[in-house]
């Protein structure tokens, strides 16, 4: 059996709806391209249940089958999609080189990272069970907000994203709770106005979630206020978390740029990074929009971009 690394075209770490839609455009344009699928196949999409704002699903889709749906026409196109987790990379060389669960060699011409990022959660018991049986609670006001038009919810956070997920709530929903855990907000100045000048707002200040109640789904949250102990049950359909998201990036530090959050930066016109011919897709390089389809768009430049550099190094 030989040891020789192997060589690769272009590698994808990561799938999702970035590296899907890599791997479709890559296998089109003959690339051949190696998925290594990550620790959560499919990614993030694959822990929610209706998707209804993704083009050409006029019934919705669940996330998991969604994600198949995408995973199979990559398929189609012979990408060659490999369960397992990069766990090693070095770009310092003129070939790039991967590691696959601390022991099977990659050699790749070309990679495109899209190993995408998480929410973060409070961690409690029924906030996550109800958030895992599709119960009402969840972290992206865009993509569920709708399924809570006419009822009350409660939005925990206090940065830019919360105040901007709270007012996006607030035009569906008749009463926005909204929860910060210290006396102040984390946000700016003009989001803070938007959420003071919005009537059905209720800023909670040093008040977390204490529990979630509700066997099925979300029935009520109950709320602590963390200086005085005073105890209110507030009764909500729907919770929203909007503490932050970690990019799962931890893999390339020290070998890429990256904010002070851990996004990977890029190039402001193209999804290349410093290093010539790696690219990166999806939510571990975007911050600001975070939906499925803008993920699914920049897999396609990631993969065209991968294409054109390797054209212009004579290589394909």
């Amino acid at each position: 059996m030989s040891n020789t690394p192997e060589h690769v075209k272009c590698l994808i770490i990561g799938s999702g709806p970035a590296g899907y839609s890599a791997a479709i455009y890559a296998a089109r344009a003959d690339l051949k391209p190696v998925m290594i699928e990550g620790p959560l196949p499919g990614g993030q999409l694959t822990q929610t249940t209706e998707v209804d704002n993704y083009p050409g699903y006029p019934n919705g889709r669940t996330g998991p089958d969604m994600m198949n749906d995408l995973r199979e026409q990559a398929v189609r196109f012979e990408t060659d999609v490999r369960s397992g987790w990069v766990t090693k990379v070095d770009f310092t060389g003129p070939v790039h080189k991967v590691w696959v669960d601390e022991k099977t060699e990659i050699h790749a011409d070309t990679v495109i990272i899209s190993t995408g990022a998480s929410a973060k959660w409070l961690g409690l018991p029924n906030e996550i069970r109800l958030r895992d049986i599709g119960g009402g609670v969840t972290a992206c006001a865009v993509c569920d907000g709708f399924f809570y038009k006419g009822q009350n919810v409660v939005l925990v956070g206090a940065g830019d994203s919360a105040c901007e997920e709270a007012t996006y709530l607030a035009k569906l929903c008749p009463k926005v709770y909204m929860l910060v855990r210290k006396d102040a907000f984390r946000a700016s100045k003009a989001m803070v106005h938007r959420v003071e000048n919005t009537p059905n707002i209720e800023v909670l200040f040093n008040t977390e979630v204490k529990d979630v109640l509700g066997e099925h789904a979300v029935e009520a949250v109950l709320a602590i206020n963390n200086k005085t102990k005073e105890e209110r049950k507030l009764n909500v359909t729907g919770l929203f978390i909007a503490i932050g998201h970690k990019p799962a990036t931890e893999l390339f530090k020290g070998m890429l740029d990256m904010d002070e959050a851990g996004y990977l930066k890029h190039d402001a016109d193209r999804t290349s990074t410093k290093i010539p011919g790696v690219f990166v897709a999806g939510d571990a390089a975007d911050k600001v929009y975070r939906q499925a389809v803008t993920s699914a768009g920049s897999g396609c430049m990631a993969a065209l971009d991968a294409e054109r550099w390797l054209a212009a190094q004579g290589k394909h």
